[in-house]
């Protein structure tokens, strides 16, 4: 089982100024005006089980570039294998080419997450984790860089791979979304 999705519009940022290092009584400083040098998206492909990363790194994120991804995922997976691709609904996911893809490899089955429940698809973990982690402690002056911080960081989470675990309880769950159901439910009440 495989949870893949695309990180889509990574930015290679550069500072305009050097950052201010720590001193005394002065937390680390940096100014927020930035050179932007373009884009790359981050096409993932997380083992939910194992949470060893399939990855690849492309300039969009049209169906044209997901054929080529779902080639890296059949090369890299065990023949043997029935492989079920847990997706949201984006529209490159849904292309009659790539549909025409899933019925030319039949041990492929793809499983679409209710729209609005992105958080469900397990590799958007890894990607708020790259985002947090790797992506904004970096000046990346070409895409190139960024590129190859992208790749080291997917690199070095594979290495020491672990799979993603729920710590909240389907009760817990269930109860918080009655609780904020039921806070919609009173503003929209007080507001009339």
């Amino acid at each position: 089982m495989l949870s893949v999705d695309e990180k889509s519009q990574i930015q290679a940022l550069d500072l305009t100024q050097p950052i201010l290092p720590l001193r005394p009584g002065l937390a680390e400083r940096q100014t927020y005006d930035y050179i932007r040098h373009s884009t790359t998206t981050l096409f993932a492909a997380l083992n939910v089980f194992a949470g060893k990363l399939i990855a690849q790194l492309l300039p969009r994120h049209r169906h044209t570039e997901f054929l080529p991804f779902l080639g890296q995922i059949e090369r890299q997976t065990p023949k043997r294998l029935k492989v079920h691709l847990i997706l949201n609904n984006y529209g490159t996911h849904t292309d009659p080419k790539v549909l025409a893809w899933l019925q030319a490899h039949p041990r492929y089955r793809f499983h679409f997450t209710p729209e609005g429940a992105s958080w469900l698809n397990q590799v958007e973990r890894f990607f708020a984790e790259l985002a947090r982690r790797r992506i904004p402690w970096g000046t990346f002056r070409t895409v190139r860089k960024l590129e190859k911080a992208i790749q080291d960081y997917v690199r070095a989470h594979s290495h020491q791979a672990r799979p993603f675990m729920w710590t909240a309880t389907a009760s817990r769950i269930i109860q918080k979304a009655r609780r904020c159901e039921e806070a919609l439910v009173t503003k929209h009440q007080d507001a009339c």
